[in-house]
């Protein structure tokens, strides 16, 4: 048995986290789901978006499903205590109760996963690109700092231990899945100092790597190349903000935020979470489509070696996603969460009956 700890999140957060379980525990597998609380839901019962114990459950469980948490600018940094607190350092501080479960779990490399799937009305065509993204540095952590009144400063840093953990990361994921190319996105040409770090480490590695095809390119070219000729990327893998960008970039060309899958690995433990955020517009309303965290289930199942039921779910999504009577609304069809759900669940059991 699994031990997975559950945190079902906020805004639309619950209903895509039900369905998901639904949806995995419909293939059969034997997990032990451990139900947590975290961000503003947590908040408000319990005081903390990150309470200390929702942490160390989580890392002692390894592996962790989650929805997504809300963020407001004006919300207070997170300083978890499990292993922040020590006489001689100062407490570990996170912008975000999910940032804080990333970096405590030792989370390295973030995978969002975007493809095209027959059936789903799309801008873009031909998609199917892996991204792989840095989470401890680059500009995106927020390290920032406020000059008198009139001047803020953010700084964007680069080492080459977390460039060639990323990296390295990225070239296995593709060999694991049988991916054949590996690219290095970055702006090099500008900021010669911190991304050219990343770009030289990268082709370091890639020698390592002589069966797989290497190659780095410019990240506004690359975003171009996402609408003009997407088939071009197969794993992309890049620094933290670069990655956040085109993660999402790619989602929306595939269809929808709704479709990818997402994952953060870490050397103490591994978070699985949709892209997209809590969509407190139509929380509620039944009508959230659950894809995205479902097919991060279904990267869970597979880190956690259930290969046959990821497969299982990831066809059965195929399957039901070809059917426009089963699109919810942001895909252009008027399907409730509760309908593309149970397509799903009675797709996996038909095929578990044959």
């Amino acid at each position: 048995m699994h031990k997975v700890a559950l945190m079902k999140g906020d805004g639309i957060g619950p209903e895509i986290v039900d369905a998901a379980v639904q949806v995995i525990e419909a293939t059969g597998v034997d997990i032990d789901w451990i139900h947590l609380e975290g961000g503003q839901s947590a908040r408000k019962k319990l005081g903390a978006s990150l309470p200390d114990e929702t942490l160390s459950t989580y890392l002692e469980c390894g592996v962790g499903f989650k929805g997504p948490f809300s963020v407001e600018m004006e919300d207070e940094r997170v300083t978890p205590r499990p292993r922040g607190v020590s006489k001689n350092k100062q407490p570990r501080s996170y912008n975000s109760a999910t940032n804080a479960l990333r970096r405590e779990g030792g989370g390295f490399a973030a995978v969002r996963l975007a493809r095209n799937y027959r059936g789903v009305p799309a801008p873009i065509h031909g998609l199917d690109v892996v991204i792989v993204r840095e989470i401890n540095e680059d500009i995106y952590v927020a390290s920032e700092y406020t000059v008198e009144d009139d001047t803020a400063v953010a700084l964007k840093i680069i080492t080459r231990k977390a460039s060639e953990a990323v990296v390295r990361f990225a070239f296995e994921f593709a060999k694991r899945n049988r991916r054949k190319r590996v690219t290095a996105v970055h702006k090099a040409n500008v900021l010669k100092q911190t991304d050219g770090l990343f770009v030289r480490v990268a082709r370091e590695i890639a020698c390592n790597y002589p069966e797989i095809e290497f190659n780095d390119r410019f990240v506004d070219a690359s975003c171009a190349m996402i609408v003009s000729n997407p088939s071009w990327f197969d794993v992309a893998v890049m620094p933290n903000q670069y990655g956040d960008i085109m993660s999402d970039l790619c989602a929306a060309a595939a269809g929808s935020l709704g479709l990818g899958a997402g994952a953060t690995y870490g050397t103490q433990a591994c978070l699985f979470e949709p892209v997209h955020g809590t969509a407190p517009d139509i929380a509620g309303k039944g009508i959230a489509n659950p894809v995205s965290q479902i097919l991060s289930g279904a990267l869970m199942l597979r880190h956690l070696g259930e290969e046959q039921y990821a497969a299982a779910i990831e066809l059965a999504v195929k399957d039901v996603l070809s059917e426009t009577a089963n699109h919810t609304p942001d895909l252009g069809g008027n399907a409730t969460t509760q309908k593309i759900t149970q397509a799903i669940v009675d797709r996996i059991s038909g095929h578990n009956s044959r």
